[in-house]
């Protein structure tokens, strides 16, 4: 009897173990570690049409976007291997780790690739912008801790119009022309969408980062791999410039390797829609680097836009929403 007992308490004691791996914990509020990570990000992709533009004029779209993950992936598994680490991806992982190379990777990558081949970089900036929305819709499908409410939403489409007023009228008239491209574009944001929400499933299961980086690079460069030898065949094409091998290094080192580690740590605190919020930035940084370093001038559209975003995000952010209203409470009280 006993030992009945004993049985009985320590199976009650085994049930009331905490998981190995705790929830992921998301922040309603981003910090201001999580701001700095998203300025740095927005930074590092700001660039990142440019650098696109320049690659595609020269490669083929599936050799640029098998190149561009393939350096990527040797840049994570070098730093890896200097820092003594190792990929530690468990095998049953591995049919997520493709999904979101697919989703994170191969698709949007080959499809803004071919894109900015047909439309104006700009324009497909703004279909960029759009993630965020359907990160919002995404989330709140496909999520218990994001779901959507009226001042998330309100944010996103402020932070998107003031994208739109940035790019200018000019751009948003072609709306209709070469639907293919733009539909390409729009279906790599719902791509990246849906990437970022399939991502947080890595944090549960304990799987760092830099892991999930490497082993997504890895998979995409294998899965491109095929696509770009079968249909681009690049040895019957002249050997790129300069130009563009410079693009694409800049491309796979600064904007894949060392900006997805940077991302997937935000999504870890922040969730998916914080995380998004980086595509909004993209837009005014890549107008700031036309400024300084091509002798671009800032027309008064491209302040109006700044404002509209900045609006954005703090209306998601919530921070000043809400000290505002106590601010008014407090007021009221005198």
């Amino acid at each position: 009897m006993a030992r009945d007992d004993l049985f009985d308490r320590k199976a009650r004691d085994a049930q009331a173990q905490p998981p190995v791996y705790p929830a992921p914990m998301i922040n309603s509020e981003m910090t201001g570690r999580e701001w700095a990570i998203l300025l740095v990000l927005a930074i590092i992709w700001g660039g990142a049409f440019l650098f696109i533009g320049v690659a595609v004029k020269h490669v083929h779209p599936l050799t640029y976007v098998w190149l561009r993950l393939t350096i990527a992936a040797g840049v994570m598994l070098l730093f890896l291997k200097l820092k003594g680490g190792k990929l530690g991806l468990p095998r049953e992982v591995w049919g997520s780790i493709l999904l979101l190379a697919l989703l994170n990777n191969a698709l949007p990558f080959t499809l803004f690739g071919w894109g900015q081949t047909h439309i104006a970089s700009g324009l497909a900036s703004i279909l960029n912008a759009t993630t965020p929305i359907w990160g919002v819709l995404v989330a709140h499908l496909f999520t218990d801790d994001e779901r959507i409410n009226p001042r998330k939403l309100a944010g996103v489409l402020l932070g998107f119009g003031g994208v739109a007023v940035m790019i200018g009228p000019a751009l948003l008239a072609n709306v209709g022309t070469d639907a293919l491209a733009q539909l390409a574009c729009i279906g790599a944001a719902l791509s990246y969408a849906l990437a970022a929400v399939w991502a947080r499933r890595f944090r549960k299961i304990g799987v760092s980062p830099m892991s999930v980086t490497t082993g997504q690079l890895s998979a995409g460069a294998l899965m491109m791999l095929p696509l770009a030898m079968l249909v681009d065949q690049p040895w019957t094409h002249p050997l790129p410039p300069l130009s563009a091998w410079a693009a694409i290094a800049a491309l796979a080192i600064f904007c894949t390797a060392f900006g997805y580690v940077l991302y997937f740590r935000l999504i870890e605190t922040a969730g998916a829609i914080n995380a998004l919020l980086v595509t909004l930035l993209v837009p005014p940084f890549a107008i700031l680097f036309g400024t300084l370093f091509l002798g671009e001038v800032l027309a008064p559209q491209d302040f109006i836009g700044l404002g509209l975003i900045a609006l954005g995000l703090a209306a998601i952010d919530g921070r000043l929403v809400r000290r505002f209203s106590l601010y008014r409470a407090a007021t009221s009280l005198r």
